[in-house]
């Protein structure tokens, strides 16, 4: 049986994409959860693009000790020194560097001669060897390179000591019997091929990521690359939950397997989801909130006879189960913090009294709590650092005149004041969001906004996720209540908070500096 390595990029690729953006406490929770989904490897970011990645990356890999953390860097001396510095803690440093090698990437983004691209990586796999016992080479755009050229320069990358060669589908271009076959090509021709672990990186643009990585897998990769839920740049990466579900369902075709942990499946989709603010599509395979659905009567008559008529997946296989015991406003303090352990989060005493006195409130407006209701609630606790808000919210009062909604907003401000402001709008929410942008004191656009429901019912929680850009530097922020409105105001001013802090750490470090 073959063993596939997975390694996951959600917090480098998949933060890429439009509107992420992960504070290090967030990076950190979701690197915990990849660690218990059983990932071969996480890449916890590009260290040297900014302070805040440099943090994160280090303190993911001084923290997880089951996964191998890895980060990526250019071919440049400067990024892979940083990168040494945020990973040397690591349990086994790992570093993931890359450089293009199509002509259209050689000619007009590197304005390089093949030569001089051959000569660039093997100089920086050297380097990289220097200070990593593991080192990941990357083609990018290596589907739309010329296949000759590859072999020429993974001949000289693997002598320079690259332990790991990566065949991104950099642009998602390529169809499985392609892609399948380029691996199956340079299995063959490369010299020293059977000294790495060949690697597949598909993106979906043209919707065939999962099947170009399955192909890949066909044809001698041994570790695949992608992000929970499918997130990243463009169309997204491949869904490594559809890998992993593949992979074991089809075990007998693909006599493969790739050491993840099933039943973690639907906690992981969730926190990222939760975390990254990229809602799951209902009829997303494996984890959308569809994927076990059946209306059809057809359908649901063969389900009642033999669910293995029209499910080939159990909602248990990837921990997507129902439990039994409900929570309400008589249940104890014991009774939430058993669920909160069933539900796999470890909150220190301190957060786990938070996040019970936020469920009494809860609980007394609302007659049943949902599992929704309750990751909601423990996840804000667990992501929740011990820094002060920078604005918050005291009190928010909406009043009609003549069909025009005025909103009147009580901020703490950063100097600990209560301010008050009042402004119109043409709709409720288009005056909260006036009435904060005078309270903030800076120029806001809103980038995108959005409400949805947390879990079933009238009383249901409403998540507001908002993304924006406070004096031209973007930033997105989240917060769930039954009342949409409140909810929506305290989305804006996370936002606008997590920008706050992000600009005082980085004045913090290069005050440290």
């Amino acid at each position: 049986m073959r063993k596939i390595d997975i390694f996951d990029t959600t917090l480098r690729d998949g933060e890429q994409s439009a509107g992420i953006n992960l504070n290090t406490q967030e990076k950190l929770e979701i690197a915990r959860q990849l660690e218990k989904y059983g990932v071969s490897i996480i890449e916890a970011g590009f260290p040297a693009s900014s302070p805040g990645d440099f943090q994160a990356v280090k303190q993911i890999a001084d923290t997880v000790k089951n996964s191998i953390v890895t980060g990526l860097a250019r071919a440049i001396k400067s990024d892979i020194e940083t990168s040494w510095d945020a990973l040397k803690g690591g349990v086994q440093p790992h570093l993931h560097t890359f450089i293009a090698t199509s002509p259209i990437h050689m000619q007009y983004k590197l304005n390089k001669t093949p030569e001089q691209v051959i000569e660039i990586a093997v100089e920086s796999v050297k380097l990289a060897r220097k200070y990593f016992p593991l080192v990941q080479w990357s083609a990018e755009d290596a589907t739309r390179s010329d296949k000759d050229f590859l072999v020429r320069i993974m001949n000289e990358v693997i002598k320079a000591g690259a332990t790991t060669i990566n065949i991104p589908d950099t642009v998602g271009y390529a169809t499985p019997i392609e892609y399948g076959a380029l691996f199956k090509y340079l299995g063959e021709n490369v010299t020293g091929i059977e000294k790495v672990k060949l690697s597949a990186h598909c993106h979906d643009d043209l919707g065939l990521a999962t099947a170009n990585t399955l192909a890949a897998i066909e044809n001698g990769a041994r570790q695949v690359e992608g992000t929970i839920n499918g997130i990243g740049e463009r169309a997204g990466n491949v869904a490594l939950e559809e890998i992993a579900v593949a992979l074991h369902i089809r075990n007998d075709y693909y006599q493969a397997e790739s050491g993840i942990v099933l039943k973690e499946t639907k906690r992981t989709s969730q926190l990222v989801s939760k975390l990254t603010g990229v809602v799951i599509q209902p009829n997303k395979a494996v984890v959308g909130k569809n994927a076990f659905a059946h209306e059809s009567g057809i359908h649901q008559d063969g389900m009642l006879k033999n669910p293995e008529t029209y499910e080939i997946i159990t909602p248990e296989l990837i921990g997507d189960v129902v439990t039994e015991l409900v929570l309400g406003k008589h249940s104890g303090r014991h009774a939430f913090f058993d669920r909160a352990a069933q539900m796999g989060f470890q909150l220190s005493e301190e957060k786990l009294n938070a996040a019970f006195v936020a469920f009494k409130k809860l609980a007394d407006r609302k007659k049943e709590i949902t599992d929704e209701d309750l990751f909601a609630l423990l996840t804000d606790q667990q992501v929740n650092s011990a820094e002060v808000e920078v604005y918050e919210l005291e009190e928010l009062v909406i009043h009609y005149e003549n069909n025009v909604p005025t909103s009147t907003i009580t901020v703490k401000a950063p100097s600990g004041e209560s301010v008050v402001e009042t402004c119109a709008g043409s709709g409720a929410v288009e005056s909260i969001f006036n009435t904060l942008e005078k309270l903030v004191q800076g120029e806001v656009r809103i980038l995108d906004y959005r409400v949805s429901s947390i879990s079933k019912g009238r009383d249901a929680l409403g998540e507001a996720v908002i993304n924006l850009a406070y004096n031209g530097v973007t930033s997105s922020g989240r917060n769930a209540s039954q009342d949409v409105l409140k909810a929506s105001a305290r989305a804006y001013i996370n936002a606008i908070n997590r920008q706050l802090m992000t600009a005082h750490y980085k004045e913090q470090v290069l005050v440290n500096q």
